[in-house]
């Protein structure tokens, strides 16, 4: 399996099962890997045990639309909550943070799919992301909408040009996207940290050059998702348990979680030059 710059589809296990993914046949796999005898994240998994089924397409979906649509709710009801003026922002996006946070860690750490955990990161993620969204929309009437569209816009581009095939996803590609994504996170940390000491590089102030670095690392997250949707298809044709469309759910939405911010960021950076 090619390595990803998405750690929760570090730690994917292999199974004995040859079955159709997202858009690539199994007799036709990129570089013609052998999946049985590989290993992910340093777990060597093993095929179905009597009483589990592999992992299917509709597994996948059905998981990732269950996440997504508890993301949307608590999301709604949190940015609702600030937009009344009932609950403070930080109230709800300090803690929707810092449960997101470690219980992500602990899903990554586990390398065992559970959908408790998964679930209660998508809760999480959403009261944060409704805490932040209330905030850019009570400067920028309209703008959660649009982040939400354009999100949603990515993501489906993404996947055409995944399942048609307009986009191969190579070793060199992947080595690619993974160096943008180092990249960005690092230059991220790095603007953070001067900022701490009053010093401003430009990447988040809102002027040219923030815009041009906001649209760089949509680009970068939006190709992220070729590697997730490959990494979620290679657990298809593996034949995985069932249980691991969780994982996949995981890995998804922590793509859209990125996403989604960094077009809220661009959107609110265009608007405030109006």
């Amino acid at each position: 399996m090619r390595t990803t710059s998405n750690p929760a589809f570090r730690n994917l296990p292999t199974g004995g099962g040859q079955q159709a993914g997202f858009g690539q046949p199994y007799d036709q796999p990129y570089g013609q890997q052998q999946y049985g005898a590989e290993q992910y994240g340093g777990y060597q998994g093993a095929p179905p045990v009597a009483g589990e089924r592999p992992i299917t397409i509709d597994d996948v979906v059905t998981k990732t639309a269950m996440t997504l649509a508890l993301t949307l709710v608590t999301g709604f009801i949190s940015a609702w909550l600030v937009l009344s003026g009932q609950v403070a922002p930080f109230a709800l996006m300090l803690p929707g943070l810092i449960i997101g946070l470690v219980v992500s860690l602990v899903i990554i750490f586990k390398r065992k799919p559970s959908a408790p955990l998964v679930l209660t990161y998508a809760a999480a993620e959403g009261v944060f992301l409704g805490g932040i969204t209330g905030v850019f929309e009570s400067f920028f009437p309209g703008i959660a909408w649009q982040a939400i569209l354009g999100t949603f816009g990515v993501f489906g581009a993404m996947l055409v040009v995944y399942k048609t095939g307009a986009i191969r996803v190579t070793p060199r590609l992947t080595k690619w996207i993974i160096g943008a994504t180092v990249g960005a996170a690092v230059l991220m940390l790095g603007n953070l940290v001067m900022g701490l000491f009053g010093v401003n590089m430009g990447l988040r102030d809102g002027g040219t050059l923030a815009i041009v670095f906001s649209l760089i690392v949509i680009g970068i997250a939006a190709f992220n998702f070729l590697l997730d949707f490959e990494s979620a298809n290679e657990m298809i044709r593996s034949g995985v348990p069932s249980k691991w469309a969780w994982w996949a759910a995981f890995g998804l939405m922590t793509t859209l979680v990125w996403l989604y911010l960094e077009i809220l960021r661009l959107l609110s950076y265009l608007q405030s030059g109006d």
